[in-house]
């Protein structure tokens, strides 16, 4: 699943590979499918990085975010294959992602992951 959909995403090079800085992309209208139940399930993502080489392109993300529209999975495995594949195509020094699900049966679930590279010590938080 999701090495096909790695694929889509692009990425350009960071124009400020020196400096340590944060980058915050909200995707408000995530949508992925229960896999208990078929129903959709709707959330919003905050992707918070630290780049080192390359940046994703956003048009890219898009696609790649889309994808889930119609895949059937539990909340902690999507947003732990979107860090995957994010942190593949990137290399960032650091990377969390905050995925806000919408409640459902008054149960409102938020899944937090975070990488962080190797040697690197100036992760936020």
């Amino acid at each position: 699943m999701s090495e096909s959909f790695r694929e889509l995403l692009e990425t350009f090079e960071n124009p400020h590979p020196n400096r340590d800085y944060q980058i915050d992309t909200v995707c408000p209208e995530f949508t992925s499918v229960c896999p208990m139940t078929g129903q959709p399930d709707f959330g919003t993502l905050t992707i918070r990085y630290i780049p080192d080489g390359n940046c994703f392109e956003l048009k890219s993300l898009k696609m790649y975010l889309q994808q889930y529209r119609n895949h059937g999975a539990f909340y902690e495995d999507v947003t732990n294959c979107i860090l995957d594949d994010l942190v593949a195509v990137t290399q960032p020094r650091w990377m969390q992602i905050v995925a806000e699900f919408t409640p459902r049966g008054g149960i409102r679930t938020n899944v937090i992951v975070n990488h962080t590279a190797e040697g690197f010590s100036n992760a936020p938080g």
